[in-house]
């Protein structure tokens, strides 16, 4: 059985350096679009190039923090999700990356569409929508999960302990 979770633990290590050459490859792209947008002069579509450059860099960082989220609850604290407070944990580093990035390609979105074409502003304004939902469902997760973790305040206790390991 240590074989079958160390397997598991190495594709986990390989599936984060994935998300990191990703992100890696996403940061340039966005580098160069920004570049290419401040030497074609200050104008208007310099800014939508920014604006670009910016959603690319957000989800940069959304593959850089699901990288880093994979390697801390799988690789290092090799986490065995079946606590209700450890399913609340992991569940909510990962919402935070993913209601973030949406957020930021929404008003991404948002902002190309009142320049370009204004007909693509429902379609921004849905994806606002759903990240609002998303983390109002979040929201509740949370809440009603909080009664689940006062019945076993041992597992807080294990899963707090395991913040060691990454200190």
């Amino acid at each position: 059985m240590k074989i079958l979770i160390r397997f598991f633990a190495s594709m986990h290590a390989v599936i984060a350096m994935l998300f990191i050459c990703a992100s890696l490859m996403l940061i340039i792209i966005a580098a160069r679009v920004g570049w290419e947008a401040l030497t074609s002069g200050l104008d208007v579509r310099a800014a939508q190039g920014i604006i670009e450059a910016i959603g690319l860099m957000a989800i940069a960082v959304v593959a850089l923090l699901m990288a880093q989220t994979i390697v801390e609850e799988e690789v290092i604290r090799e986490a065995q999700i079946s606590a209700p407070t450890r399913v609340r944990r992991y569940l909510s580093r990962f919402l935070v990356v993913i209601v973030v990035a949406l957020a930021v390609e929404g008003l991404v979105a948002t902002f190309k569409a009142l320049h370009d074409d204004m007909t693509h502003l429902p379609y921004a304004a849905s994806l606002l929508g759903a990240v609002a939902l998303l983390l109002a469902g979040w929201g509740a997760f949370i809440w009603l999960n909080r009664a689940a973790e006062e019945l076993e305040p041992e597992a807080m206790a294990d899963a707090k302990s395991e913040d060691r390991k990454l200190e």
